[in-house]
């Protein structure tokens, strides 16, 4: 396959990967959707599906980007081939094939492949991946330092969000359907050539915070407080997808998620849907599909499927609707897996200069 279809297959992945909901195309984007769309497309190089399948509601998509931009883009004392390392390692436990390979090719191009002899991006990882279950996080040693923790655990944060809004929404692979998986080595080739110069490039950091209302930090983001800038994004970020959780996610499917995420440490669900099953029959019966819908994206998104959202649909039909319970769900997770992880010492006990990116 020549590179100009390569170029051309790669501009089809933004849309025709997503499932279940009809994202805005690039022509027809207007408004808050244009807006983010313009700004991923210049500081991230391609329009990313990730992104892209938000669309259907676009203050979760606004807050998405804002979150992302301002964490994984905007460096301060952590760098970007650190944040990709963690990305990497949060995917793979999370079980996300998408975002492994993406991040995985990003984190080699970026480490010219030499990122498993770099002791500092081992480090980083081993962080990331011990940090997907409290027990993991707290017997981890040492401890993310206060100065890297709005980058690190944001970033850890942000990609347990991403996990699972991409297991729900996109193919395992980033090729179009139908498209051979002999092509995946050439469609990344392209895909690395488009992004690693925006992800080489400085980004100052806090250019998005205006597409969203200031909000106040909630407390369990505390982590966040160490950078105003980071503190900012993710207040803004949060506070919108918890008013699309508050639209579109029925009260009692709220109260039963956060009591089950109030008690889990991590460890995975299933390997079948019987839990949530037992879990949403508590609800009304109207509720229980959103209920369903809901504990699987956030505890196992792996398994949800056409069965699950053609359910969900028999109560909500909108695309909207489906997008903003996902983000809520996904959100709420990514949440509490952020604070089981320990921070440790401040900046003047530690070299957390951009050359050392490891806790």
């Amino acid at each position: 396959m020549t590179s100009k279809r390569m170029t051309a297959v790669l501009g089809q992945l933004g849309v025709t990967q997503v499932r279940y909901v009809s994202p805005v195309h690039r022509g027809a984007a207007k408004g808050l959707v244009g807006r983010v769309y313009e700004q991923v497309e210049r500081e991230f190089g391609v329009l990313a599906p990730s992104l892209v399948l938000l669309s259907p509601a676009p203050q979760v998509l606004a807050a998405s980007w804002l979150m992302l931009r301002e964490t994984l883009l905007a460096a301060s004392t952590v760098d970007r081939a650190a944040k990709e390392a963690v990305a990497t390692a949060v995917s793979r436990a999370n079980t996300c094939p998408w975002c492994v390979t993406v991040h995985s090719t990003m984190l080699s191009g970026l480490a010219q492949g030499h990122e498993l002899a770099d002791p500092r991006l081992r480090e980083v990882t081993g962080w990331a991946r011990d940090c997907g279950t409290a027990d993991g996080a707290v017997a981890h040693e040492p401890a993310c330092p206060a100065a890297q923790a709005p980058e690190l655990i944001g970033t850890t944060v942000l990609f347990h969000y991403y996990n699972r809004m991409v297991n729900v929404f996109l193919t395992d692979l980033p090729l179009p359907p139908g498209a051979p998986r002999l092509a995946l080595s050439p469609v990344m080739w392209i895909l690395d050539r488009r992004m690693r110069p925006a992800a080489v490039r400085s980004h100052q950091p806090g250019t998005a915070l205006d597409l969203l209302p200031a909000a106040p930090l909630p407390p369990d983001l505390s982590w966040a407080s160490g950078d105003p800038v980071t503190g900012d994004a993710f207040a803004r970020g949060c506070a919108a997808i918890d008013a699309a959780g508050a639209r579109s996610v029925p009260p009692s499917v709220r109260d039963l998620l956060l009591t089950e995420l109030g008690t889990w440490q991590g460890e995975p669900r299933g390997p079948s849907r019987a839990w949530a099953d037992s879990a949403a029959s508590v609800l009304p019966a109207a509720d229980q599909p959103a209920g369903r819908l809901a504990l699987l994206t956030a505890l196992a998104s792996a398994q949800v499927d056409r069965s699950v959202v053609k359910a969900f649909r028999t109560t909500q039909r909108g695309d909207t609707a489906l997008v903003e319970l996902t983000a809520w769900a996904s959100l709420a997770a990514a949440r509490r897996a952020g604070t089981w992880i320990p921070v440790g010492a401040t900046h003047a006990d530690h070299d957390t200069s951009t050359r050392h990116a490891g806790p």
